[in-house]
């Protein structure tokens, strides 16, 4: 029983299996950025107007403030504990090797679906360009929508992927340039809507009542289920913390970046949803696949809504890039540890884990090249919501443990904002939909017995 709750001791790395020290603040808050904004403000505003009605923008400041909780609590962690592998190795550092795994099983999910569905979505906007030239249609989507394969997803995951492995720092300079593009699109957006705004469109403000529940139909409705799904567009400010051992300046640097990102993404999320609501009745973009292109259709501006759609096209990869970045550490740190084959703990010579980076690239491939992920996305939440739970956990027990340790960030209000990051994540977990949270149980079952078949006898974390 002690072995499964043993500590990992962090240890300086020998070079071949180090990662190379490129990434300044500003990188960090470009790759958070990057990756927090994407697919779910351009399009999960729809999704959570469907659910809550004017009330989104109330999911939209819920989902945000847990987030920001965890966040505070990824930047005292991330500062106390520099190494890469982010709520995985503060969990393994802290808490233990059974829950440790868990917790990197849970990521992997996340990140695998989070990457996978962007870029089918990214394969969204691109097919409609490709098939007037003649490209086959069914090369465009999965089997199980009548296609082959989407071939779009799958390039667009190897073009990041090849960004990756020239380079840790040249990737992240071409991500920061993307960033401001996307930047460009929101700002535009919510210059063009926010003179519309119309007291009218935000009555009555909560139609469907705060709690989640179930209505007649079947469908789910309320503020919380809403943040529940909403929640999607805000995390990504994790991926920071697995770029620590590539930071220069990790001790002042991963706290910019991780409170930095989450406050702007905060900002500019409550901008775009006010300008939305305001500009437009709920019920004429609820569920819409480009809700913010529709809404500025809508109030007669539709060369700026051509403007959105292709700055998403552009920037869209930008969260592909955060979040296969993520995914890749995760794996490197996991294979390091002895949980999963060490072989794929290289180096290249420039520093980058070549090896996992190309194996995460082709598992997500295949999974965006041939499987539908409509309702099973939301698996990705419900990895992300164990992560934010464990991290928040962390930092509540080494404030109890080892109080007087050198911390360069701290939480202000840490035993209220750990206890707010927890009790949040857990009530918006059970905010999900029942299925999501038994495929949840489901496979966290099933890497429980791989842990136990393989990665538990071959873990060589050593013991704190």
């Amino acid at each position: 029983m002690a072995s499964l709750l043993r500590r990992k001791t962090i240890v300086e790395q020998p070079p071949e299996r180090a990662l190379a020290r490129t990434l300044s603040w500003p990188h960090l808050v470009a790759l958070g950025v990057g990756a927090i904004v994407g697919t779910g403000i351009l399009t999960l505003i729809g999704v959570g107007a469907d659910r809550a009605g004017p009330a989104v923008i109330l999911s939209f400041v819920i989902a945000g403030a847990i987030c920001a909780c965890a966040a505070l609590a990824y930047a005292e962690m991330a500062t106390m504990i520099p190494a890469s592998g982010s709520a995985y190795t503060y969990s393994y550092a802290v808490l233990g090797e059974v829950i440790a795994w868990v917790i990197g099983w849970s990521l992997i999910l996340e990140y695998s679906l989070v990457v996978s569905t962007v870029a089918v979505g990214w394969s969204g906007y691109a097919a409609p360009l490709l098939t007037p030239f003649g490209f086959p249609a069914e090369l465009t989507k999965g089997p199980a929508l009548g296609g082959l394969m989407n071939v779009p997803a799958v390039f667009i995951i190897a073009v990041v992927a090849g960004l990756l492995m020239a380079g840790t720092r040249e990737s992240a300079t071409l991500n920061a340039v993307l960033v401001v593009i996307k930047m460009i699109a929101l700002a535009v957006f919510v210059a063009i809507a926010l003179p519309h705004f119309n007291g009218a469109n935000l009555d009555p403000f909560m139609p469907f009542g705060f709690a989640k529940h179930v209505t007649d139909s079947g469908a789910e409705r309320g503020v919380m289920a809403a943040a529940a799904i909403i929640f999607f567009a805000f995390y990504g400010f994790d991926a920071i913390s697995t770029a620590a051992e590539e930071t220069r300046n990790p001790g002042r640097d991963l706290a910019i970046g991780i409170v930095g990102s989450m406050m702007a993404c905060i900002a500019i999320y409550m901008l775009v949803a006010v300008a939305a609501v305001g500009a437009l009745s709920f019920t004429r973009f609820a569920d819409s696949p480009e809700p913010l292109a529709l809404i500025l259709r809508e109030i007669g501006r539709p060369g700026f809504a051509t403007f959105l759609a292709v700055s998403a096209v552009v920037a869209l990869p930008t969260v592909l890039l955060g979040f296969l970045f993520g995914q890749s550490r995760i794996f490197f740190v996991m294979a390091r540890d002895g949980l999963l084959p060490e072989a794929l703990a290289k180096v290249s010579r420039r520093g980058s884990p070549v090896r996992i980076t190309l194996l995460t690239a082709v598992l997500v491939a295949i999974i965006a090249g041939v499987m539908p992920l409509d309702a099973i996305a939301a698996l990705a939440n419900a990895g992300t919501l164990a992560a934010f739970v464990a991290v928040c956990v962390c930092m509540l027990v080494m404030r109890r443990r080892a109080p007087d340790a050198p911390r360069t960030f701290r939480t202000p209000f840490a035993p209220l904002v750990g206890t707010i990051g927890v009790l949040g994540c857990i009530y918006l977990f059970f905010s999900l939909p029942h299925r999501t949270q038994e495929y949840f149980l489901l496979w966290n079952v099933a890497g429980l017995v791989l842990y136990f078949l393989y990665g538990r006898r071959r873990a060589n974390a050593g013991v704190a």
